[in-house]
């Protein structure tokens, strides 16, 4: 199972680094029992498993050291002497093979044989997993990556230990897994954090009753990985854990987009700092389950998801707020990476073009040319619509616009739809901008 393996990449690594030989058991009884399940509250809910299996009238929160103990040893002697199954080895098979449907993933009716060693790295791998919101999780079969996301767990417990923070939850370590490593290997991380600038981060949410680990947005972790590793490709096992199990399975993620988009911004706008901020990036990325629909997470799958409204619809930005001009700027760097992802040189091409059709609109009196622009050209839904406008307009052209235009005109007949829809969507809203600013 991918929980063990995730597993065996980090012991192998952990041990590497900190000068041990641990063994699976030796590291779970020694740090992950003892950072996980040795405190009154839990970093991690396992269904079914023998930590949070009480007799009665106990509680996690109120368990001694003697009853943790018991809890211990009891998922010890499963595993010594019991087939493996979902309750103690983490994302292996239910142990009715009637239940498979609702509580099992990656399934098989060939016979794998399962040391104990594979249990107990199953554990760890499970603890590894990286959430994000839509409900999934995240696990990368990577040392480093395994390894920055083991620096947060005493982290994590620390916060949880803290008197101070009485109300906050337990049991979010795939949360607060997804948080870490965003902070971690984004642009803002600094060494001297403490609880108040991780909430300013929002990586927490406290009230007056209760605090927690927010979930974050995947696009979020994505450009944090990307500013770390920016020209490489992870296989990602994507699912969630829990009363019914989801698998979506095994996607690539090509961070060398992110590095694109950053690029591009940088191009347009002369700055990337828009890049540190999460708000921002947290533009960028449609619902991870849509995006694993693509088959891999690139450029395609961060579109950002309100960009859709405005390509399918009869709508295009106001620019009556000021968060109106970010919002653009992220559609803007989307679109033309999407334009330019075979071009060397990026330009700013639609501005251009968005200038001289409001010359060609202010030209005149009366309605007419507004309307043909508004409803004709930048609402056209195909080539020849565009470009049957486009004729339209070139008795109310001359001089060099009019050589732009012809030019236009025979750039758009050779793009693919696909190309159009994004040029057009990009040219409506850079209208709209020019309009703005007049």
């Amino acid at each position: 199972m991918i929980t063990t393996l995730v597993g065996k990449t980090f012991l192998s690594a952990y041990n590497e680094k900190y000068n041990k030989n641990y063994s699976a058991k030796e590291f779970f009884e020694k740090e992950y029992f003892e950072l996980f399940f040795n405190h009154p509250k839990y970093m991690q809910w396992i269904t079914n498993s023998p930590f949070v299996q009480m007799k009665a009238g106990q509680k996690p929160e109120k368990l001694s050291a003697e009853d943790r103990q018991e809890k211990l040893h009891n998922l010890f002697s499963k595993v010594g002497t019991e087939a493996p199954d979902a309750s103690f080895a983490i994302g292996y098979p239910a142990s009715e093979s009637k239940e498979f449907a609702s509580t099992s993933g990656l399934v098989s009716n060939v016979f794998i044989e399962t040391e104990q060693e594979d249990v107990y790295y199953s554990w760890i791998g499970s603890g590894l997993g990286i959430g994000v919101a839509g409900g999934y999780n995240l696990l990368i079969n990577d040392a480093a990556i395994a390894l920055t996301t083991y620096d947060g767990w005493t982290i994590y417990r620390k916060y949880l230990n803290d008197p101070v923070l009485g109300n906050l939850r337990g049991n979010q370590i795939n949360s607060w897994n997804g948080q870490w490593l965003t902070f971690r290997l984004g642009k803002r991380y600094d060494e001297s954090f403490d609880f108040a600038t991780l909430e300013d981060e929002k990586i927490f949410k406290v009230e007056t009753s209760l605090a927690e680990v927010n979930t974050v947005n995947w696009s979020n972790l994505f450009f944090s990985l990307s500013n770390a590793y920016p020209e490489k490709s992870l296989n990602a096992y994507i699912y969630s854990f829990g009363q019914t199990n989801k698998t979506i399975g095994f996607i690539p993620i090509y961070l060398k987009a992110g590095k694109t988009l950053k690029d591009i911004f940088r191009q347009l706008f002369r700055t990337d700092l828009p890049f540190n901020n999460k708000d921002f990036q947290s533009i960028f990325g449609m619902h991870i389950k849509r995006a694993c629909e693509l088959g891999n997470i690139g450029l395609h799958a961060l579109r950002p998801d309100s960009l859709k409204k405005y390509m399918d619809e009869d709508k295009n930005l106001s620019f009556k707020k000021e968060e109106e001009n970010l919002i653009y700027q992220s559609y803007k760097t989307w679109l033309i990476a999407m334009l330019s992802k075979n071009k060397e040189e990026i330009t700013d091409y639609t501005i251009e073009l968005a200038r001289l059709i409001q010359r060609y609109r202010a030209g005149a009196k009366g309605t007419d040319r507004m309307n043909l622009i508004k409803n004709d050209l930048l609402g056209a839904k195909s080539k020849k619509a565009f470009i049957d406008a486009l004729t339209e307009m070139i008795d109310g052209i001359e001089g060099a616009d009019l050589e732009t235009l012809k030019k236009l005109k025979d750039e758009v007949h050779l793009m693919t739809n696909e190309e159009f829809g994004y040029f057009n969507t990009l040219l409506k809203f850079d209208y709209a901008f020019v309009e703005k600013q007049s």
